[in-house]
């Protein structure tokens, strides 16, 4: 049986991830702050993420409140320095979005809900054993295909990281 936390080697980390362990979000953030930290001292290995979750960060990143908005030419660079730099970026291989579209429509998958379902196609096709999201309820179908899906805290928690201990600055 494999150990509870390697599942985490090379976890698939969404968007919601990015963004809170990227930008000081205030206290809900502190869970993927220190997922952040632990990226950067190896302990996740070589996590995953998607092309669609960089843009998205960029997207969110750059029209959050004034308080939290970074200017798009920041955004890139935090891109390039802690995700590029530490993260496999994946995508759908091409020869599966066609499939993945004739699913989508035979389920019914209507509005946004499409995006969350392209970043699970993703992440599982990646062969990332856990989602690491704050958002688990939009990727709970992994589930049933074997992947664990956790939100940043049961993640830290799951690394024996804590409440404690030294925090990246901001």
């Amino acid at each position: 049986m494999v150990a509870r936390p390697a599942v985490l080697k090379g976890a698939f980390l969404d968007t919601s991830v990015l963004l809170a362990g990227l930008i000081d979000l205030g206290a809900p953030a502190a869970g993927a702050q220190r997922l952040f930290d632990a990226v950067a001292a190896g302990r996740l290995g070589r996590p995953r993420t998607a092309w669609h979750c960089c843009l998205e960060f960029h997207a969110v990143a750059t029209r959050l409140p004034q308080e939290f908005r970074l200017k798009p030419s920041d955004a890139a660079t935090l891109l390039e320095a802690e995700v590029l730099a530490r993260f496999d970026v994946v995508d759908l291989p091409a020869g599966r979005r066609l499939a993945f579209l004739a699913a989508s429509g035979r389920e019914s998958i209507a509005g946004g809900r499409i995006y969350d379902t392209h970043i699970a196609a993703v992440a599982r096709a990646s062969g990332a054993r856990a989602v690491v999201t704050d958002n688990p309820r939009d990727f709970t179908r992994l589930e049933a295909v074997g992947v664990l899906v956790l939100d940043a805290a049961a993640a830290v928690r799951l690394l024996g990281l804590g409440r404690g201990g030294p925090r990246r600055p901001s």
